[in-house]
């Protein structure tokens, strides 16, 4: 906000500039609002107004679906115990994204996606234990 002081005829003003969009200024003289045309040509900025785009409704992911249709299984890295699973029959999934946690040698280990793809099946349950190598998921 700009402050200026004018005196005209003797009077003095106190002008205080709100806000200035295109040609009409809104101002405070002296305490009372006003909203004026300003008949100057207006100086344009260099830096250009940013309109944002408008927003999209978020859209269902998608997975491309392969050519051979063959499932990919994620196995246990390590013999264990499974106590949490993390995704259902039919989710969609990233590469990197908890699928489970496992158990094993007393501690919290996590199984991870290694592709992305969607869950065809799950082949364990919370409280299974599994040994090296048995397949935990299937990715399609």
């Amino acid at each position: 906000m700009k402050n200026f002081r004018f005196t005209i005829n003797g009077n003095d003003y106190a002008v205080d500039v709100i806000a200035m969009e295109d040609n009409i200024a809104q101002l405070e003289v002296n305490g009372t609002p006003y909203e004026v045309e300003v008949h100057k040509k207006i100086r344009t900025s260099k830096t250009p107004r940013v309109i944002p785009p408008p927003e999209k409704a978020p859209s269902k992911p998608t997975i491309d679906k392969r050519e051979s249709g063959e499932a990919h299984p994620i196995t246990a890295p390590l013999p264990g115990n499974i106590i949490e699973i993390k995704v259902n029959p039919g989710d969609i999934i990233e590469k990197g994204q908890l699928l489970m946690v496992m158990e094993a040698m007393k501690m919290e280990n996590k199984v991870t996606a290694d592709r992305k793809g969607v869950i065809e099946h799950i082949s364990v349950k919370v409280g299974d234990t599994v040994l090296q190598g048995d397949e935990l998921v299937k990715i399609i």
